[in-house]
C-alpha cells in the first residue's frame, strides 16, 4: 500500500511538473513570438542584456540560499522545523536582495558618469529584480514540499502575464526596453500577491518550539554555492556580454531570441524531471535508502540522455520550420546557430544530473570546481570564437565548454556508485560515496 502511495504521488508530481512546464514555456514562446514583431533585434537585445542583470541578481543573492533550503528541507522534523526553515531562508534573501539592489544603483550611477543610461531603466531593473526574487522563492520551496500543484500554478500565471502585459504596453506604448520591463514587474506583483496570500500558512510557526539552528546550516551550504551561482550565469549568459562588446545589440537581440526559443524546450523539459526526481532523491539520501536513490538517479539520467538525443535530432529536422513559426523575419538569419546551441543545451542538463551525488552529500565544493572548469573554459572559447567566427562562434562554444563542464562533473561526483550514509557524523543526512 505504502508503495503505491508513493507511485501515485510521484505521478501526480510528474503530471503537474509537467503541465507547469508545457503552459510556461508555451506562453514565453508565443510572447517571444509576438515581441519580435513588435520590437526590432536591438531593442530585443537591450531588454536581453538588462534581464541578464536580473538573472545574475537572483543566482548570486537568492538561488544559493533556496537550494540549502530545499536540501535542509527533507530533515525537517516537524511542521515548526520547516516554517522555521522557511523564516531563515526568506530572511537571509531578504537582505542579500537589498544589498542587490543597492550595487544595481551603485553600479548604475558610476555607469551614469560616464555613459549616457536612462535612470527609469535601473530604476525598473532593481524592481524587477526584487519581484523576480520573491517569485523564485515562493515556487522552489513549493517544489522542496513537492507541492507541485501550487508551484505549476505559481510559476504558469506569472508565465502567462509577464508576456502578456509587456506586449500590451508596447503596443500602447510603443518600442521601449522600459515597456517590456514594467510589463513583467507588474505580472510578477500580481501573480505574486495572489500565491503568496493563498501560501500564507506556511510561514507562521512557534520559534519557540524550534532548536535547530537553521542559519548555520543555511549558511554552510549556500557559501560554496554563491561562487557557483556565479560562474553558472557565466556559462549561461554570459556569452551575449562578449556579443555585446565585439559586436552590437542588435546580434545581442538575434542571438538572445534565438537562444531562449532553443533554451526553453531543453531547460523546461529538463526542469520538469528536476522537480520530479531531485526531491524524491534528497529524500532517499537523506533516509540512507541507498539502492532507490541509486535507481531513482540512473532512471533520471537516462531520461536525460533520451531527451538530449531525440531534441537535438528533432531541431536538425526542423530548425527552419522552428524559426518560422517562433521568429519574426527579421530574426531568420540566426536559425543556423540553433544546432550548436541544442548540444550545448543538452550537455547542460547531463552536467545538472550528474552532480547530484555530490548536492546529496552536501559536497557543494567539488560542484563548484566542476563548475568553475566550465566557466574557465568558457571565458577562453567565447571570446576567442566570436571574435574569429561571430555569432556562429559563439553558438559553437556552447557544447565545448558545457561540455567540459558536464565531464569534470561526472568525474567528481560519479554517479555510477551508490551513497550511503556516513557512519560517523556531525550533521544529519550527511552521505558518503562508496563503491
Amino acid at each position: 500500500m505504502l508503495g503505491l502511495l508513493k507511485e501515485k504521488k510521484l505521478f501526480s508530481d510528474a503530471f503537474w511538473a509537467l503541465l507547469g512546464q508545457a503552459v510556461s514555456a508555451c506562453a514565453l514562446l508565443i510572447g517571444t513570438r509576438i515581441l519580435t514583431e513588435l520590437v526590432t533585434p536591438d531593442i530585443y537585445g537591450q531588454v536581453a542584456l538588462l534581464n541578464g542583470f536580473v538573472a545574475l541578481g537572483v543566482a548570486l543573492f537568492s538561488y544559493p540560499f533556496i537550494c540549502a533550503g530545499m536540501r535542509i528541507l527533507p530533515e525537517c522534523l516537524d511542521k515548526d522545523e520547516r516554517a522555521a526553515l522557511y523564516g531563515v531562508v526568506t530572511n537571509l534573501i531578504s537582505r542579500s536582495t537589498v544589498l542587490a539592489i543597492s550595487l544595481i544603483a551603485l553600479g548604475g550611477g558610476i555607469y551614469r558618469y560616464f555613459s549616457h543610461v536612462d535612470l527609469g531603466l535601473l530604476i525598473l531593473l532593481g524592481i524587477l529584480l526584487a519581484v523576480t526574487v520573491r517569485r523564485e522563492l515562493g515556487i522552489q520551496l513549493l517544489i522542496g514540499e513537492r507541492e507541485q500543484r501550487g508551484a505549476s500554478l505559481w510559476q504558469t500565471s506569472d508565465s502567462f502575464l509577464r508576456p502578456l502585459l509587456a506586449i500590451t504596453l508596447v503596443w500602447l506604448g510603443g518600442q521601449k526596453a522600459a515597456w517590456i520591463l514594467l510589463g513583467y514587474i507588474l505580472a510578477s506583483l500580481l501573480s505574486n500577491t495572489v500565491w503568496s496570500f493563498i501560501h500564507s500558512e506556511k510561514t507562521a510557526y512557534n520559534a519557540h518550539n524550534n532548536t535547530r539552528n537553521f542559519r548555520a546550516d543555511v549558511w554552510a551550504y549556500a557559501l560554496p554555492l554563491i561562487p557557483m551561482e556565479l560562474i553558472f550565469w557565466i556559462n549561461g549568459l554570459g556569452d551575449r556580454y562578449v556579443i555585446g562588446y565585439f559586436m552590437t545589440a542588435a546580434e545581442v537581440g538575434l542571438y538572445a531570441a534565438t537562444y531562449l526559443i532553443i533554451n526553453e524546450a531543453f531547460n523546461r523539459s529538463a526542469m520538469v524531471l528536476l522537480r520530479i526526481f531531485q526531491p524524491v532523491y534528497f529524500q532517499a539520501c537523506s533516509q540512507n535508502r541507498a539502492k532507490e536513490g541509486f535507481r531513482i538517479l540512473w532512471l533520471w539520467i537516462a531520461c536525460v540522455v533520451a531527451l538530449g538525443v531525440v531534441g537535438v535530432a528533432l531541431l536538425l529536422l526542423t530548425k527552419d520550420w522552428v524559426a518560422t513559426l517562433l521568429l519574426a523575419k527579421s530574426y531568420h538569419s540566426a536559425v543556423v546557430l540553433m544546432p550548436a546551441i541544442a548540444v550545448g543545451c543538452a550537455l547542460h542538463a547531463l552536467g545538472t544530473v550528474v552532480a547530484q551525488p555530490l548536492l546529496a552529500n552536501k559536497l557543494t565544493r567539488l560542484v563548484l570546481l566542476g563548475r568553475l572548469c566550465g566557466a574557465i573554459t568558457a571565458a577562453i572559447c567565447i571570446p576567442l570564437m566570436v571574435k574569429n567566427f561571430g555569432l556562429p562562434g559563439a553558438a559553437l562554444a556552447n557544447p565545448i565548454y558545457f561540455g567540459v563542464e558536464a565531464f569534470i562533473l561526472s568525474m567528481l561526483a560519479k554517479p555510477w556508485r551508490t551513497l550511503n550514509l556516513a557512519e560517523k557524523t556531525l550533521e544529519p543526512s550527511h552521505c558518503k560515496i562508496t563503491a
